[in-house]
């Protein structure tokens, strides 16, 4: 059931024509996050890690193998949301900063708050790959930085890490911009 409603959400902002920022509720990511497990065996470290061993270990243009951790990332209650930057950049575009706030608003609620979220970044697969390895970093740290400085979103909740193009959402269309986006994920308590 967790899977269905984020992959339902996910669908969603799908079919969002490129120039338009997701239109998101703060109940819709309550819904998909709440209700984790305990708290999961990932850490941010490792993903890290992974991401870079994926880079090393099948060198190229484009990722070609899943990270290890893949499988037990996408068993975990998720929210992926649209959050556009400037080019080549971890500044969030003012159109995105109301989005930011939704989420906010949905970890400041009494169904979320104690858990710890990752905040993850993703590119496309458009240049160098360990450039998008650190590209995706700087954005997720960015998002978290906004939660935290200005929607007052306790530290403590949010890890940020970057998997640059190594998760992409489309890999058949490994340039797409759905392949750009920031996942909240719940790694429980």
């Amino acid at each position: 059931m967790p899977f269905l409603a984020a992959a339902g959400v996910a669908a969603l902002l799908l079919q969002v024509p490129a120039s338009a920022q997701t239109k998101l509720s703060r109940n819709e990511i309550i819904q998909s996050l709440q209700g984790a497990q305990n708290k999961v065996d990932i850490s941010t470290d490792e993903l890290r890690k992974q991401a870079l061993e994926n880079i090393q270990k099948y060198p190229g243009d484009n990722a070609s193998q899943a990270l290890p951790l893949a499988a037990k990332l996408a068993q975990l209650r998720q929210f992926v949301v649209e959050i556009t930057f400037d080019f080549d950049s971890a500044r969030i575009r003012p159109e995105s900063y109301e989005t930011v706030g939704i989420m906010a608003d949905a970890l400041h609620t009494p169904y979320l708050l104690g858990q710890k979220f990752f905040v993850v970044g993703h590119t496309d697969a458009k240049g160098d790959r360990e450039y998008n390895l650190k590209l995706s970093q700087r954005r997720a740290d960015a998002i978290r930085d906004a939660l935290i400085t200005t929607f007052r979103v306790p530290p403590e909740m949010l890890e940020a890490v970057g998997l640059g193009e190594e998760q992409l959402r489309d890999p058949a269309h490994p340039d797409s911009e759905v392949n750009r986006r920031v996942q909240l994920i719940n790694v429980g308590y």
